[in-house]
């Protein structure tokens, strides 16, 4: 089960770094806690290099929190537009330095706006 996990959070992290490339560069240390029935899966994801392993991530700068559930989910399709509706219903928690949080969340709404001015371009 966590092997199928940490399979799926790198392939997850590469589909969301494909979508938004201007992340690809940070280097950052992102701890998922995945809670299941009576469980809760901790991984660290260290990026760029997308490497997952079973470990708690003490040196996390990012920590996700959510339901394994959920995360299956998300997994399914990983999209940003899905990860942020997940963060506006409060299925996904992220939690962590500022600096880091606000980096992603300003890299991530200057691609979602380059991908609407697109859109209506044409």
């Amino acid at each position: 089960m966590s092997e199928d996990a940490r399979r799926l959070i790198a392939d997850t992290a590469h589909a969301l770094l494909d979508e938004v490339p201007a992340l690809k560069p940070l280097k950052l240390v992102v701890g998922f806690d995945l809670h299941g029935r009576g469980d809760t899966q901790q991984f660290r994801l260290q990026l760029p290099d997308v490497t997952v392993t079973k470990d708690i991530a003490a040196d996390s700068k990012v920590r996700i929190d959510m339901r394994r559930d959920e995360f299956n989910r998300l997994a399914e399709h990983p999209t940003i537009s899905g990860w942020r509706k997940g963060l506006e219903t409060g299925r996904v928690k992220v939690t962590g330095i500022d600096q880091y949080l606000k980096l992603i969340t300003q890299v991530v709404e200057k691609h979602e706006e380059r991908a609407r001015l697109k859109r209506a371009r044409h």
